[in-house]
């Protein structure tokens, strides 16, 4: 297993954008755009030799938080294997009470399923 990204909630996806890539040297895809999800763009940045960041933004998020979506880091995510690992871990949770979004294909490619540690941090289960 690895750590295969961390995520940043932010308003301003461009500034972010440009200070990754102006301080660490951050190299970025182009932004993506969900058909899924109305107002949610996110770009990720590739360190030289560190993991990637996943600058993400959406209307409405708060500053604190007490909300599901809140300005700051939002989840580490893990590579665990294929779907096979993916869904099994994720059953593994959901019957222990910490699945908070069962496994799916994402808009932009990826087969997940987000769950929480003992104090409510997300960690997303990424198939490889």
């Amino acid at each position: 297993m690895k750590i295969a990204h961390v995520a940043l909630w932010t308003r301003d996806l461009q500034a972010q954008v440009e200070f990754w890539q102006r301080v660490f040297n951050g190299q970025s895809n182009d932004r993506y755009v969900s058909k899924n999800r109305p107002g949610f763009a996110s770009h990720f940045i590739t360190l030289a030799d560190g993991p990637t960041i996943e600058l993400m933004t959406v209307p409405g998020l708060a500053d604190a938080p007490e909300s599901a979506e809140f300005v700051g880091w939002a989840h580490i995510a893990i590579t665990v294997g294929g779907p096979e690992e993916v869904d099994a871990m994720a059953q593994n949770a959901q019957a222990e009470g910490r699945l908070l979004s069962p496994a799916r294909w994402t808009g932009d490619g990826f087969y997940e399923a987000v769950i929480a540690d003992p104090d409510g941090n997300r960690i997303e289960l990424v198939a490889q």
